[in-house]
């Protein structure tokens, strides 16, 4: 009785973790292989990120460990830095993350554009599924995105060439179709993660019929964990890494943050406090960073399959860290038996879900400037690198929120006798002056103009400055001074039009 009432939802807790577990495992491995670590290195993220992260405050039922978003990232820093260099990026990231906790400005990443993330998820997956699809196939994945969906055909070509590539290519699409197709069966087979189910009817398939596919190679739990040494903070002097630091840091606090907010959707009990979840992703880095494992970000299909599962507290996610650690400790050699094929597939239907097919066609009828920021990010990402696709997709999100915040309306009324009338109404700003001083100096010369400004809901310095400089020469050639009426004034308790010449 007494464990109840410490504990009152330890039954469902302990169910969810279970849950949760089976569908983080096949993950952890599948995003190591994908990244180009080994494959306890995964694990080791996926520990951290249940005991370490999950034991901390923040957002109590999203679950944290290696995550599909940043396998592009890691694999691009591995190629270029080297794995021993992995730890020193992923610990400096996680302890920005700490810094910028501390100083509270987690609530500002929902200030980014749902554009730019849904863009760069869209991006990531277009790449993982094409980096994947040579997985599958046993062939060797060209190193940029681009290169990885031009070559597609010719490795196409080259597949079927050979049985041993479209043997593993089989195990693949059969993968990829048991996931597909696991949701459609009863639910009580579905209390088995399909992605879980899915890994070890290709292992059986392959270990029956003997197949000529590649399996994981496991080098040991512990002989995996690298610490950085002193030679891989030696990595520290070159300026290029830094851009990697800063766009792991960014990137997945970003998806971490952005993954709370989903989650808290899911869910009635306590709502994130994203301070301290981004101090817990951070703590959680750091802790990866030392151990040469993997970066983390919370994870939307664990956490989903958590609050589905009926999680009611912070202990499911803890608990599943506490399996995988027994898991790693115990079973290792059983990963030895995993066909690489069967985690491309993985990784191909996880690539495919982060595509926002149904977001992209809403955007595109009611924002369509959204919807082309959406897919210039993603294709960025596919044609130069992640970092700076992320930077295009942002920098596009300021310039459309700047263009749209200087909405201006210019109005001339011309009854041919007497003064034209103009009359500007909306954010008068420099990134309109343009189209205001064209229209103005393209009235006629000999005729005054009365220029009514009090539809303005703001007017910047250099719009004013412009303004009087265009009135000061339509006035030279001896026409009547420019009238002008000033915008209201909104702290005045009576607000009336003053009209002034200039």
């Amino acid at each position: 009785m007494e464990n109840r009432i410490k504990f009152p939802h330890l039954k469902q807790d302990f169910a969810a973790s279970l849950v949760v577990f089976l569908v983080a495992l096949p993950l952890c491995v599948g995003v190591a292989v994908a990244s180009g670590v080994p494959a306890e290195l995964g694990l080791v993220t996926g520990i951290v990120g249940g005991i370490v992260t999950g034991l901390m405050r923040g957002s109590s039922l999203q679950v944290s460990g290696p995550a599909a978003g940043l396998t592009v990232l890691v694999f691009e820093a591995v190629n270029e830095f080297g794995l021993p260099a992995l730890g020193v990026i992923v610990l400096a990231a996680g302890l920005l993350q700490l810094a910028m906790g501390a100083l509270k400005l987690g609530r500002w990443f929902r200030a980014i554009s749902v554009s730019v993330v849904e863009g760069m998820l869209a991006g990531i997956g277009l790449v993982i599924i094409a980096g994947q699809l040579y997985s599958a196939a046993g062939l060797k994945a060209p190193a940029s995105g681009l290169d990885k969906i031009l070559g597609l055909p010719g490795a196409a070509v080259d597949a079927l060439g050979s049985t041993e590539a479209l043997a593993s290519l089989a195990i693949g699409a059969g993968t990829i179709a048991v996931m597909v197709g696991w949701k459609r069966l009863p639910k009580q087979v579905q209390t088995v993660p399909g992605a879980l189910a899915a890994v070890v009817l290709a292992t059986v398939v392959t270990l029956a019929f003997g197949l000529p596919v590649a399996t994981v190679e496991v080098n040991g739990l512990l002989d995996s964990i690298q610490p950085p040494g002193m030679d891989a903070f030696g990595e520290l002097a070159d300026p290029a890494i830094f851009g990697t630091i800063l766009a792991f840091t960014l990137i997945a606090s970003a998806e971490s943050l952005f993954s709370a907010a989903a989650v808290d959707r899911l869910h009635d009990g306590p709502r994130t406090e994203y301070d301290k979840e981004l101090m817990a992703q951070g703590a959680g880095n750091a802790v990866c960073g030392a151990l040469g494992a993997l970066p983390m970000t919370a994870v939307i299909v664990r956490s989903s399959a958590n609050v589905a599962a009926g999680a009611k507290t912070k202990a499911s996610r803890v608990l599943h860290g506490v399996w995988l650690l027994l898991f790693a400790a115990l079973l290792p050699s059983t990963l030895a038996l995993i066909p690489l094929p069967a985690l491309a597939g993985i990784l191909v239907h996880a690539g495919w879900k982060l595509i926002p097919f149904r977001e992209i066609i809403a955007l595109w009828r009611e924002h369509r400037g959204e919807a082309l920021i959406l897919v210039i990010t993603a294709v960025s990402i596919v044609a130069v690198n992640m970092f700076e696709g992320v930077l295009i997709g942002l920098a596009l999100s300021v310039v459309k929120t700047a263009w749209e915040a200087s909405h201006l309306k210019l109005e001339i009324i011309d009854k041919g006798a007497g003064p034209v009338q103009a009359y500007l109404s909306g954010n008068a700003t420099f990134l309109r002056l343009p189209k205001i001083l064209d229209s103005l100096e393209a009235l006629p010369q000999d005729r005054p103009v009365e220029l009514d400004l009090s539809g303005l809901h703001h007017l910047d310095h250099a719009c004013r400055t412009a303004l009087e400089n265009w009135a000061e020469r339509h006035s030279a050639v001896g026409t009547e001074p420019v009238r002008v009426t000033e915008p209201v004034r909104v702290t005045e308790p009576e607000p009336v039009k003053a009209t002034t010449a200039l």
